[in-house]
């Protein structure tokens, strides 16, 4: 295509002495386009066809509005156009986020931002955030406190104990999160929710961090009481629950002997309630299950031999009569 940057170059200046051809006559459009293009010679790639209006020439660029003119960006090219084309309009401006900072997710979380949300829930008195805090933060997501999206919350944070969130397992937590506003927190639980639910392994975690969580780490309780094991297990189960639970729960409450439940049978459940299926038809009493199993699965066979008694005895009667 020749010397591109030969479309660059200008005529030189007009005599001061001579009026321009331009000032004399707008009319004489066709005279005035071939001067040009006589001037533009050294490019021989440049072909100017007649113009139908020149208005004005400042430097040797052409403006006008419905004009044909030399292109400055595509060498020799002809186009229409109603505004100056200049190179430094096509550099994108400099210093502009692509992401979307909403949520945080396109970003590094901002870590005043983060201090400063947890300063709005902090308690007074204590560098964390306790239950009235917590409660507060819980409306603002518009989540219910004894929700599964808040334990859910809970075991990103990484929470020690419950009703209480530190500044460190705040912070830490929402940046593994990569959310730094209440906004983020709040579009990221459901996502949480959904890979918690389809993961069994990211689900073996919650539940196991579930016990601990219940614990009152500040007493140095191991076994977690039974009503508080009955609540935390028919929470951490409410998105997922297993046909048996029903039944062990009840097991539990009409049981108050049973006090309390240590780390294994917490843990041993979940292995429980998925191998004995909703019959406990499956069931082995060879296996080394906790002794507390065995005592359920005697109780629900119990409860079905006189369940089938009653049933013998209806029909008896009703024979009778």
């Amino acid at each position: 295509m020749g010397n591109c940057f030969s479309c660059f170059k200008v005529p030189p200046p007009p005599d001061p002495s001579t009026n321009s051809p331009m000032e004399k006559d707008k009319e004489g459009n066709s005279s005035t386009t071939q001067n040009l293009c006589a001037e533009l010679q050294p490019s021989q790639e440049v072909h100017c066809p007649p113009l139908t209006a020149v208005e004005t020439q400042v430097n040797g660029n052409s403006k006008g509005t419905g004009v044909m003119v030399v292109g400055s960006d595509n060498c020799g090219s002809l186009h229409r156009d109603k505004t100056p084309r200049t190179f430094y309009s096509r550099i994108p401006p400099l210093g502009r986020s692509t992401s979307s900072g909403g949520d945080g997710k396109g970003r590094e979380p901002s870590e005043a931002k983060l201090n400063a949300m947890f300063e709005q829930y902090r308690d007074c008195n204590e560098d964390a955030m306790l239950a009235d805090g917590i409660e507060s933060l819980c409306a603002d997501l518009s989540v219910s406190p004894d929700e599964f999206k808040v334990l859910v919350l809970a075991w990103r944070l990484s929470a020690e104990q419950m009703c209480r969130f530190s500044r460190a397992e705040f912070v830490s937590g929402c940046r593994a999160m990569r959310v730094d506003s209440v906004k983020g927190i709040q579009a990221r639980l459901p996502e949480l929710v959904v890979e918690v639910t389809r993961d069994p392994e990211l689900f073996k975690d919650l539940y196991r961090f579930t016990f601990r969580f219940g614990l009152d780490a500040e007493s140095g309780q191991r076994i977690l009481p039974s009503d508080m094991a009955i609540c935390l297990w028919r929470l951490v189960f409410s998105v997922r629950e297993p046909p048996i639970l029903s039944r062990w729960l009840f097991f539990l409450e009409t049981h108050p002997q049973v006090r309390g439940i240590p780390r294994d049978t917490w843990n041993m459940f979940l292995n429980f309630s998925e191998a004995v299926g909703d019959d406990l038809s499956s069931y082995d009493d060879t296996e080394a299950w906790p002794s507390l199993f065995d005592d359920f699965v005697e109780f629900e066979n119990d409860q079905m031999n006189q369940n089938i008694s009653k049933d013998k005895d209806e029909i008896i009667k009703q024979d009778c009569n």
